[in-house]
């Protein structure tokens, strides 16, 4: 056999490549400015998405946020006028510090308590790394 042939053997054999990271996506905010409140109608959808407690999300969007809200069986009520681009940037930065891996950069982790220090355990690498940002 000729090294070509070798070579598009080897390929078929390969398993397919899979982009594992692409299919963890955060949902974007889907909401309406009703008055002077912003009302944001997936937000329990979107801590469902990341897996973590809607309290636990809605406790670091408020604080960033630096605005009072509450929390219905439907939506997040945000007691100002915001834009959906700047909720977006915040619970992006909140994956950042509160989900993915800080090593395999996976978003497979559970927040443990140890210690009255949170960590960020990780399910694909096991690695525990302390949480950086103070809730």
């Amino acid at each position: 056999m000729e090294y070509e042939e070798l070579l598009e053997r080897a390929r078929k054999e390969l398993p397919e490549i899979s982009e594992e990271i692409a299919r963890f996506e955060v949902p974007k905010v889907k909401g309406h400015i009703q008055g002077n409140r912003t009302v944001i109608s997936n937000f329990h959808q979107i801590a469902q998405a990341v897996g973590r407690p809607v309290e636990h999300l809605l406790k670091y969007v408020l604080r960033e946020m630096a605005s009072p809200g509450d929390l219905t069986s439907s939506a997040l009520i945000i007691g100002t006028k915001i834009p959906a681009s700047r909720i977006n940037e915040k619970i992006s930065q909140y994956v950042h510090d509160f989900v993915m891996c800080p090593e395999c950069k996976r978003p497979d982790t559970k927040l443990v308590k140890e210690d009255k220090i949170n960590f960020i355990k990780c399910s694909v690498c096991g690695a525990k790394e302390p949480v950086r940002v103070k809730l």
